[in-house]
């Protein structure tokens, strides 16, 4: 049985984590397989990416019981397995969505926040999980929850913690929409749909600007929006767009 599974469908390529035993726990192995699927993601005919989890969860982090037989430095274990996965996430260029299954703890929860769009079953839980062992949020999430929740939210919460249902997540912001648990994977698919039909150029140059913003001057941003909108007006996307209004008709666009 493959521990990350993909399926394309259209132009939505879906990955799932597929260690439903133990909660889509990550290995070694699993991140090297996530790896490869998010490699699949940058293809051009992918547009938009649901990254989801099998069975009762989404994923509980980190495998502890291979985290016990590490005999090597941790800080060189993130940055061989778990920095390469986030920073494939936000680099891709076009939308990520994290369909929230069931639990999303400890790195499964940094995992979830470093895509771009959150939505939950309503029997998912958000555990920060690390301060329960006795460590520091790794895997993007002290960046990635910092942003969501502002600092002193983010840190009171994953110093202490808290279990937080899939209703208190969405309204702290940390997720944008919950649904059944039935109807998750329908609604994903809606998004996900939307998603693909829309300017995936447009949709990736915006994902970079936002990632920007919140570190750079108003200067700074402002001058990468006039380099970023300067390419959007070169893509094919941006003529249709026009073409579209001005025909007054729904418009197709490519994603190029």
């Amino acid at each position: 049985m493959a521990e990350v599974e993909t399926s394309l469908v259209g132009s939505v390529l879906t990955i799932t984590l597929n260690r439903p035993d133990a909660y889509n726990a990550f290995t070694t192995a699993m991140h090297a397989a996530l790896h490869a699927a998010l490699d699949a993601a940058a293809a051009e005919d992918v547009r938009a990416v649901v990254i989801t989890g099998a069975g009762r969860g989404f994923c509980a982090g980190q495998d502890l019981n291979e985290f016990r037989e590490l005999d090597h430095d941790i800080g060189e274990h993130l940055e061989a397995t778990y920095h390469p996965n986030v920073r494939a996430i936000r680099a891709l260029e076009k939308p990520v969505i994290a369909a929230i299954n069931g639990a999303a703890a400890g790195a499964g929860l940094s995992l979830a926040c470093a895509c771009d769009v959150r939505i939950a079953a309503d029997s998912a839980t958000f555990v920060p999980g690390f301060i329960g062992i006795g460590l520091v949020p790794d895997s993007g999430g002290s960046y990635f929850i910092a942003r969501l929740l502002g600092p002193a939210r983010a840190f009171a919460w994953m110093s202490s913690n808290r279990k937080l249902t899939a209703a208190q997540a969405q309204e702290w912001g940390l997720v944008s929409e919950v649904v059944d648990a039935d109807e998750l994977a329908v609604r994903v698919g809606e998004l996900a749909a939307i998603y693909a039909a829309a300017p995936t150029r447009g949709i990736g140059l915006s994902k970079r600007l936002f990632d920007h913003a919140a570190t750079a001057t108003l200067d700074e941003q402002l001058a990468l929006e006039a380099e970023l909108q300067n390419a959007a007006t070169k893509t094919e996307d941006f003529r249709e767009g026009v073409a579209a209004f001005l025909e007054k008709r729904p418009p197709r666009f490519t994603g190029r």
